[in-house]
């Protein structure tokens, strides 16, 4: 069985099972110390009956700063989707859902808009699992990124996808058609 529980500091020396895997984002420690003291309720870790950890989430709640509030571009209170990865030998068991789920409740409890997240435009498997789970595309991040990971030599655009709260009951933060709607990275605030 597997249960989820908050991400603790010595987790960090536990990670291999998820980290080591090719498609799985890494990070600098500094920056996984980073969303534990700013939003512990929101890191979470998959841990089977062994206690290895078999995957994990981290997410964040912010809003974009006042002088970006009046562009095209503003954000405001929501959930982010930082990083979620799930050990390659765990995945198709639902852990990706059950992760993604405790981060939208922590979201709720806390009256975001929405969770948003971003994906290659690749991804057509994350795609998928997002799409299944409720989630759109509002729009296209044109050349996010950047690291080649596909061998075109070209950068590759970002889905930003999300997935309105009981908070937006007019669905203003859902967009028809968001693949088509083409941004720039720089129209993207990033502190």
């Amino acid at each position: 069985m597997t249960s989820l529980r908050q991400f603790e500091p010595q987790d960090l020396l536990r990670m291999n099972l998820t980290n080591l895997d090719p498609l799985t984002e890494n990070f600098n420690i500094d920056f996984y110390l980073h969303y534990l003291t700013k939003w512990p309720s929101l890191f979470t870790v998959a841990e089977n009956q062994q206690g290895h950890i078999i995957g994990y989430m981290m997410g964040k709640l912010e809003e974009d700063p006042l002088w970006v509030k009046f562009t095209p571009h503003y954000l405001p209170w929501h959930g982010h989707v930082t990083a979620l990865t799930v050990a390659p030998q765990f995945r198709r068991l639902g852990l990706a859902q059950l992760l993604t789920l405790a981060l939208e409740r922590g979201s709720e409890d806390q009256k975001a808009w929405f969770v948003d997240l971003f994906v290659r435009e690749s991804n057509d498997t994350a795609i998928g699992l997002y799409k299944g789970m409720g989630y759109s595309i509002f729009r296209r991040v044109v050349d996010y990124y950047s690291d080649d990971l596909s061998g075109r030599m070209a950068a590759e655009d970002a889905f930003d996808m999300r997935k309105p709260l009981s908070r937006d009951k007019r669905r203003q933060y859902v967009r028809k058609n968001g693949e088509t709607f083409r941004v720039m990275p720089e129209d993207i605030y990033h502190p």
